[in-house]
């Protein structure tokens, strides 16, 4: 009994660590996710949800960070009551979530590993289920589980593990997530991204004279009646398929992704920190003669133009669909730098680079 309290304690343990850390490795990332869940509920639920759109990165972050300590919690027994208690709540919370999402196709992805493994609705639910049974075996054997160290150690580990969470996520704020697991992180190939990585393969699924038959084509035979057709390699799917950018003259897709770009994306010019404008204004204007740069924005025209008056932002511009901006790069604004579509570099607000800096990229890249 005891190796079998100890495997399920530290699987369930090392799976929360794991799930707390890749979210907290793009609070923004989460708290995305939080807003559609809020939007969701404030629909179908209780409009009361919608009030709390404003705070989904408190949320989020709250919850991420307590999956982080109840892993590390489980990992050493600490204060097993309390912790098997709220470890079934959470698990049952997240159940609820996943199946709501699953049943009713309401939010396609949960979240549950950030961008790093995206499950679809059933699959959340499918390890939601999983995860709660563990959570009840763990909530019956507590009594029987004794700390691994004493309790001001114990309590000095989980102080820790609060400090350096609260630390992890500050960073990806301030600055950008640690590591990208989006399809627009530093070395990606956008256009490669937005094309088929191999031909498609297709099974056919067929009905005659009341017998069902599978072909790997299509069949010339008149008399088979169709009934389905599956994607035998959905992995070979583009993985970039809502990437657009236009103006009022017409679509600049292509034209975005020829050449040397400095992208200047805003999530929200009327939310956006506007303290170092002036700075990537500077940095346009100094690789004039390297490059070509661009204001991105999900805006309005006259919200845009109101912007860029205010701040004397002389780039050309053009608009991109919001959520892609904000997959493209979590910060508001942030800056990509692009070669023929190549992602060279990509910063925060806060990190903006020199034109020195700049130029390397392109020249290391020729």
């Amino acid at each position: 009994m005891k190796i079998l309290d100890k495997l399920v304690m530290w699987f369930v343990g090392v799976l929360f660590i794991f799930s707390g850390l890749v979210k907290l490795n793009d609070p923004m990332g989460t708290a995305i996710k939080m807003e559609e869940y809020f939007e969701v509920f404030a629909t179908d639920i209780w409009s009361v949800f919608h009030y709390l759109v404003p705070y989904a990165m408190l949320v989020g972050l709250f919850v991420v960070i307590l999956e982080v300590i109840l892993g590390v919690a489980l990992l050493i027994n600490y204060q097993m009551k309390i912790t098997a208690w709220v470890l079934l709540l959470l698990i049952v919370f997240f159940t609820f979530l996943t199946f709501y999402s699953a049943q009713f196709d309401k939010v396609t992805d949960c979240g549950c590993f950030g961008d790093a493994i995206p499950l679809t609705p059933w699959q959340s639910f499918s390890k939601d289920i999983v995860l709660l049974m563990l959570t009840l075996y763990i909530f019956y054997r507590k009594k029987y589980l004794k700390p691994a160290l004493k309790m001001v150690a114990g309590s000095s580990v989980i102080g820790l593990t609060l400090f350096l969470s609260i630390l992890l996520a500050y960073f990806a704020i301030e600055h950008l997530p640690p590591i990208d697991f989006r399809p627009y992180k530093v070395g990606a190939d956008i256009n490669a991204a937005m094309k088929p990585s191999a031909d498609y393969i297709y099974k056919y699924i067929m009905q005659k004279d009341g017998k069902t038959f599978e072909f790997d084509t299509y069949p010339s035979d008149e008399g088979f009646e169709f009934v389905e057709m599956l994607l035998l390699n959905p992995e070979a799917e583009p993985k970039i398929t809502d990437y657009n950018v236009w103006n009022d003259e017409g679509d600049y897709t292509s034209e975005s992704l020829t050449g040397a770009k400095l992208l200047i994306l805003f999530h929200d010019v009327n939310h956006a920190r506007v303290n170092r404008i002036a700075e990537i204004s500077q940095l346009a204007s100094e690789t004039t003669d390297t490059l070509e740069s661009w204001a991105l924005t999900a805006n309005n025209e006259a919200d845009y133009e109101n912007f860029r008056h205010e701040y004397q932002f002389a780039l050309p511009y053009f608009y991109v669909d919001g959520t892609v901006i904000k997959a493209m790069v979590r910060a508001n604004p942030g800056l990509i730098l692009l070669k023929d579509g190549v992602v060279l570099g990509k910063w925060h607000n806060n990190d903006i680079p020199t034109k020195e800096q700049i130029e390397k990229l392109i020249k290391d890249h020729s």
